[in-house]
């Protein structure tokens, strides 16, 4: 486990830094920042020692150097937009989308796990084929039309739900949340539920198709002619095998989660990170655009890492077959 462990880090400090590397390709394939940050009617002299004090003066290897450094310190600079630190925009803008993502991948485990094992106990039953057409029609939406279509039905038609920002949210220290407030908990529903639904169907399908497989195999027909329960076949025996391949997979669409809120986050106007980004992109505000690249490449990589380290103590066979190659 400490070897599997260790690769794995040295394998994420490399993805890093070539994550780093696009990050930093970006300043000089996005116009020169001088001209972003001096008067149009400055002089030679006054360019030079903008350009100077950035460090842009310096060979290429040496301001790559320096912005690692500098990242691995949570500094990306000053956005150009904002005239702020990039770390502070970040940090304000982290709490709406954490808390959104958060919820959203509650939504589809808490549902999409259940309805999996329902439809997968009851193939041919009238609410299993129900279900298989909702979640074909979910898979094949586009986010955002789902979202038109609930600020649609429950903003503009029923009044239930607000269609728009994050509602009153209380500040816990540096953390702003909204679960503390009405309006911050009704806020939440709409953008969750359209973030989650594509990770809802492929979460049901996939336990659904992973627990028929798992029913059919030679372990299952031994248990049952030991003369065990079917709730114990099934929830006992079944599910844990069939749950291996379902924290693979929610493991690496929780990173997506991330970048799918970017859309989530424009059509409901929802202050997070995406928005953010969104915004730096409109304005050409690179160090925003490298930074939020840099931050979500990090959250990638460690879910990643958390994942196949889950993936390893959940299954025995990768265990045993680590063990053999230590030897």
């Amino acid at each position: 486990m400490l070897g599997f462990l260790v690769r794995r880090i040295v394998q994420s400090v490399f993805v890093m830094l070539a994550v780093a590397l696009i990050a930093f390709m970006m300043f000089r394939f996005m116009g020169d920042p001088v001209n972003s940050m001096v008067a149009e009617n400055a002089t030679v002299a006054e360019r030079e020692d903008v350009r100077a004090r950035l460090g842009l003066d310096q060979p290429l290897y040496v301001q790559y150097a320096r912005f690692v450094t500098r990242a691995a310190q949570g500094d990306f600079g000053l956005s150009w937009r904002n005239a702020r630190p990039v770390s502070n925009l970040l940090a304000e803008r982290l709490p709406a989308t954490a808390e959104l993502v958060l919820v959203a991948a509650g939504l589809s485990l808490v549902l999409g796990i259940p309805l999996g094992i329902l439809t997968a106990l009851r193939p041919r039953a009238f609410s299993t084929q129900a279900l298989q057409f909702l979640s074909l029609v979910g898979i094949s939406l586009p986010t955002f039309v789902t979202g038109i279509l609930l600020i649609l039905v429950f903003s503009v038609w029923l009044g239930w739900l607000p269609s728009y920002g994050r509602g009153t949210v209380v500040d816990v220290g540096w953390w702003s949340t909204g679960f503390l407030t009405v309006t911050g908990l009704k806020a939440l529903i709409l953008p969750s539920i359209m973030l989650c639904l594509f990770q809802l169907t492929l979460i049901m399908r996939l336990v659904r198709a992973e627990m028929m497989e798992v029913l059919r195999t030679d372990c299952i027909k031994f248990a049952r002619a030991r003369g065990l329960s079917d709730r114990a076949i099934h929830f006992r025996h079944a599910l844990k095998n069939t749950l291996i391949p379902v924290i693979t997979i929610f493991g690496l669409q929780l990173g997506g989660l991330i970048a799918f809120a970017i859309i989530t986050e424009t059509v409901f106007q929802w202050p997070g990170m995406g928005a953010l980004f969104i915004q730096a992109v409109g304005f050409g505000d690179v160090p925003v655009m490298a930074a939020y690249l840099v931050l979500v490449s990090l959250i990638f990589v460690t879910i990643n890492t958390i994942v196949d380290l889950l993936y390893v103590v959940l299954d025995p066979r990768l265990r045993v077959e680590g063990t053999r190659s230590a030897h």
